[in-house]
């Protein structure tokens, strides 16, 4: 079972992601990013990056299906995570390019949550 990471103070550091299935919402982004999934001590379906951010999968809640805050996800090759997101049942929603000057793109997962790719320029 991994540990939750600890973060700096002002860190975005948990964020809960909108699904109407945690099974197939959690195994898209385990996919997709190669985040570890845990059962957390209430019996939620939980996730961490393995550096600083963690979180968990909401029922009852819409999907973020429109952008207002965007949250963009680091990749370390964003033509492999395009090609990961689209091969694991995502859709992507603004190509890459779409931010002039930037390496970033945008998907939706498999119940129509908004994020972001982001990768460094190199």
């Amino acid at each position: 079972m991994s540990q939750a990471p600890r973060v700096a103070n002002g860190k975005i550091c948990y964020v809960e992601i909108p699904a109407q299935d945690v099974q197939i919402s959690s195994k898209f982004y385990q996919s997709v990013f190669g985040w570890s999934i845990r059962t957390r001590g209430d019996g939620a379906t939980a996730f961490d990056d393995g550096v600083e951010v963690s979180g968990a999968w909401v029922l009852n809640r819409k999907p973020m299906t429109e952008v207002g805050l965007m949250v963009y996800v680091m990749v370390d090759d964003i033509k492999k995570a395009i090609e990961s997101v689209v091969a694991n049942g995502g859709k992507i929603v603004q190509p890459l390019g779409g931010d002039p000057g930037e390496l970033t793109a945008r998907f939706s997962d498999p119940f129509g949550n908004i994020l972001g790719l982001y990768q460094e320029p190199v």
